[in-house]
């Protein structure tokens, strides 16, 4: 059975009250700053930067073992960044997987890419209020230092409304102008994202020499001096594991009985009964054939659980699969049925509950610094 949330561990889901807080110098665990920087970097686990310390010695010196943050269910970007961004849980802002269900549709969407193909509104799909807005009702300028590409995207603006967006190309530039933004507008609050390292863990995996090049490059970056009075946060929104193929599980047509749909991805798998099927069966069914391979819950056990926070809405509950499937060690899960194989190529893999997905690192740099 899935683990139940604990209640004091320390949660991404807090990053941006701890911010806000240092920012009106009430803050019980960070200084008092002019400014601060929200520096996320995409895919990196507390575990792997540790293991590859000698590729980020400016990241990891000082770095002590508490200096880590739990990330959300699923450990996927969609669910955790937008947490991040708004302080809620997946319970709340509803971003609950990679793929998941529209119930008023009866078709899977997909969160990170969809949201204008699938006719996904921003605005109501996602509203919760994010981290910029809430700066903006204090009055406090606010922007987002990130890829060109990513500007206008339907995900941009469900999770970086009311920020001024800034296109920056390497990493260093836009930590430099992350710093010069919060420099130059003192009160303000700066988010700078790094995918890099995320990238090159799918396509090649962790210890590959792209994923090691990616992180010694955002580590180069973050060596730039932080500006007097300027509070920074280091942390990502998840880890990875890689999957070889010899891991990868394939559920075909037999397995798939009474399934409507299949959405989440490889490790953390929403799906979703046809109206005359009983979950109960498939839920038998499944943790017979991917036993110690994967845990198989229903909705109800995985919310009663906590994994989706302690509060769940309505509209994020009918997202949530009626049976879900989360797997375990390195493995992944895969619809075998589906046209499109071209996700088995991915090594690097996230979304489920191993420590290497889901414990971040929580650095302290700047103003902040101990």
């Amino acid at each position: 059975m899935l683990p139940s949330e604990s209640s004091s561990a320390r949660s991404v889901v807090g990053v941006a009250d701890d911010l806000f807080a240092a920012l009106r110098g009430e803050s019980p665990s960070l200084p008092r700053a002019e400014s601060v920087v929200l520096v996320v970097i995409d895919g990196l686990g507390a575990i792997a930067l540790r293991q590859h310390a000698g590729h980020a010695r400016a990241l990891t010196a000082g770095m002590a073992k508490k200096d880590v943050a739990t990330s959300v269910f699923p450990s996927t970007t969609a669910a955790a960044l937008t947490s991040i961004l708004t302080g809620v849980w997946p319970g709340v802002h509803g971003l609950v997987g990679y793929r998941v269900l529209d119930p008023s549709r009866d078709a899977l969407v997909n969160q990170l890419t969809g949201w204008e193909s699938e006719g996904l509104d921003p605005m109501t799909w996602q509203s919760a209020p994010t981290v910029f807005e809430r700066a903006r009702v204090e009055d406090r300028r606010a922007f987002a230092v990130g890829v060109a590409a990513y500007a206008g995207s339907g995900f941009t603006r469900a999770t970086l409304r009311g920020a001024d967006f800034v296109a920056a190309q390497t990493p260093a530039e836009r930590v430099e102008a992350a710093y010069e933004l919060a420099e130059r507008h003192p009160g303000s609050l700066v988010y700078c994202y790094l995918p890099e390292v995320d990238k090159a863990g799918h396509r090649h995996g962790v210890d590959s020499r792209a994923w090691i090049a990616a992180l010694e490059e955002i580590d180069a970056a973050l060596a730039l001096r932080v500006p007097t009075g300027v509070g920074v946060v280091v942390t990502s929104d998840h880890g990875m594991v890689d999957v070889p193929a010899h891991r990868q599980v394939v559920l075909e047509a037999d397995h798939l009985r009474g399934v409507r749909h299949l959405g989440g991805e490889p490790r953390m798998l929403h799906a979703y009964v046809e109206p005359d099927a009983a979950a109960d069966e498939i839920v038998e069914r499944w943790r017979r054939d991917l036993d110690r391979l994967a845990d198989v819950v229903t909705r109800r056990e995985a919310i009663d659980a906590g994994l989706f926070g302690p509060d769940v809405s309505d509209a994020a509950s009918s997202r949530i699969g009626d049976v879900l499937v989360v797997s375990r060690g390195a493995v992944a899960v895969y619809d075998g049925t589906a046209a499109d194989q071209r996700n088995r190529g991915m090594v690097g893999q996230h979304g489920a509950l191993t420590a290497e997905e889901r414990q971040v690192p929580l650095l302290r740099r700047g103003a902040f610094a101990r």
